[in-house]
């Protein structure tokens, strides 16, 4: 009964003990692929933030009927790059100072256990997150898939996450829920519905780095899948994607691609919860 949407042929995070999901085939290749390839950006085209840091009284939940997403429109040329879990300090800091330098909007969704790490990064982000160029979603604050999980453990877990976000960063995850591994049920989905998290996020894109992987297949799921529309999964787990993020930001400048958050892509606002 997993709901696994149109993210079935994209791995994420880890093993899922529920299921793993089948590999991406038909990659193309890059002309190097012995080695790690680097690059110098261009000058970012991505409006950079002012820095006001007014992030505004955190609303109220505000339950519905959940809907799964895992797509946006095509017409505007915008992406969307979400980024989970955080538990590789170098990594999370690399994403940070990328979306600093760049300008680029990213959404997070970390794991509250791994707050010792992104509790660093707090006054960096939240003037990020009040100009609207980053998002931080609700990815449970343990990890743990949630499938045959309890109602009451489930609850807690999602409700203790959102808690150590807005204490942390200043606003609501809310309405957005990734269940871990992308395995979720409409039990599930209904269950976070009623506690505000209506849009239950999956993926259509995916850099594959929910484990270790080379930079050259990385690179080949980059140029495979960022293309408008698109929802791209990656994690702030291990090293191999840090020096490729020029590369990334290079491809997304190449194709004229608009990288956006989720609110922005869908229409929500941190203002309604």
């Amino acid at each position: 009964m997993l709901a696994l949407g149109t993210a079935g042929v994209l791995a994420g995070c880890t093993a899922d003990p529920a299921g793993t999901p089948s590999p991406v085939t038909s990659l193309p290749t890059l002309d190097s692929p012995s080695s790690t390839p680097t690059r110098t950006p261009s000058p970012s085209p991505h409006p950079r933030p002012s820095g006001t840091g007014h992030l505004g009284p955190i609303p109220g939940p505000n339950p519905g009927s959940p809907q799964v997403i895992s797509g946006g429109p095509t017409t505007a040329r915008q992406i969307a790059l979400t980024i989970d879990d955080g538990y590789n300090p170098d990594v999370v800091a690399a994403y940070v100072e990328f979306a600093q330098r760049s300008g680029i909007a990213i959404t997070f969704s970390p794991n509250g256990t791994y707050q010792g790490i992104w509790n660093r990064h707090a006054k960096a982000l939240r003037p990020l997150i009040a100009d609207g160029q980053v998002q931080i979603g609700n990815h449970t604050y343990t990890h743990l898939s949630i499938v045959r999980r309890s109602p009451t453990a489930v609850r807690a877990d999602v409700e203790r996450n959102d808690d150590w976000i807005r204490n942390t960063f200043g606003v609501t995850s809310r309405p957005y829920f990734r269940p871990p591994y992308g395995s979720h049920t409409a039990r599930t989905d209904d269950l976070v519905a009623g506690l505000g998290y209506t849009k239950i996020l999956m993926w259509n894109g995916s850099f594959g780095d929910s484990t270790v992987q080379s930079p050259r297949t990385i690179m080949n799921l980059a140029r495979r899948f960022l293309q408008p529309g698109v929802v791209m999964l990656g994690h702030a787990n291990h090293d191999p994607i840090v020096p490729l993020l020029p590369m990334i930001e290079d491809l997304i400048k190449s194709r004229d691609l608009h990288p956006v958050t989720l609110d922005r892509m869908f229409g929500t606002s941190r203002q309604s919860g």
